[in-house]
């Protein structure tokens, strides 16, 4: 794993990550706190789980330029370039997102001119270097992190968040109710209540159909209660607990899906 996330593993590294209140809601954060021997290491993996390194060791890959030109082999034939359709808008744990996929690969499959390598956002307003798909449109925008951001090499992490409309694995989007993802999963799941930023997180499927996601990649999970839900009713959802997802007081909020991850 590279030096700039920190040490912190993707798929499902540390059980005890499954016990932490979730920080920060994208995606790269910085926990600190001791494991949860009760958790499966098999399960799942939370955003607070992406421990990013400082902003200067994410966004300076060597040899990288600020705004890379897109490789020449890129530049295919029109015969050979796979346009955009909505059954594109689906990420699967092989083929182009596999874990030996490439920015080179997505750009031969999407068009050089709708994929793009610089800067996201990352956790406290830090950035990392990542290939964005469609950066301009944010219904079909997505983000494709690197395990060697140098070479764009290695996929890492997959990010669905905004309001791109992509699919991860198992049918699961942004939008979806607790209901919903409930019968995508064929069961309840556990969720971390909400954090300062008012972001939960599901913390463990429980062993249901999205714990084992075909093609070796693992789930994260964000989530947001109704902009209509009280900050009494939220408030009660702590971020040091964790929670069924037919809790009562969870469901009486109407938190949806905000951001997916997808990680090796």
């Amino acid at each position: 794993m590279p030096e700039r996330w920190s040490g912190a593993a993707l798929g499902f590294i540390i059980a005890s990550a499954f016990g932490l209140a979730a920080t920060d809601p994208l995606s790269a954060q910085q926990n600190g706190v001791q494991p949860d021997p009760n958790l499966s290491t098999e399960d799942q993996l939370a955003p607070s789980q992406m421990k990013q390194a400082m902003p200067g060791a994410a966004s300076e890959p060597t040899a990288s330029p600020a705004k890379p030109a897109h490789p020449a082999a890129a530049h295919t034939a029109a015969a050979e370039v796979k346009p955009f359709s909505t059954k594109s808008r689906v990420v699967a744990c092989s083929g182009i997102f596999a874990k030996d996929s490439s920015h080179l690969r997505l750009a031969m499959t999407y068009d050089a001119k709708n994929v793009t390598f610089g800067d996201v956002d990352a956790d406290g307003g830090a950035k990392a270097q990542a290939t964005v798909l469609y950066a301009s449109d944010p219904k079909q925008r997505l983000e494709v992190w690197w395990s060697n951001p140098a070479a764009r090499t290695g996929t890492y992490l997959i990010v669905i968040n905004g309001k791109s409309t992509w699919t991860a694995p198992g049918g699961m989007k942004l939008g979806l109710t607790l209901a919903q993802l409930e019968k995508l999963n064929k069961k309840p799941f556990k969720v971390k209540g909400f954090d300062k930023n008012g972001v939960a997180t599901v913390s463990d499927w429980d062993g249901g159909a999205l714990s084992d996601l075909p093609g070796g990649c693992k789930s994260g999970m964000s989530l947001k209660a109704d902009p209509k839900a009280s900050a009494d009713a939220i408030g009660a959802i702590t971020a040091d607990k964790e929670f069924s997802s037919t809790d009562a007081d969870l469901r009486a909020v109407k938190p949806t899906v905000s951001e997916v991850l997808i990680g090796y």
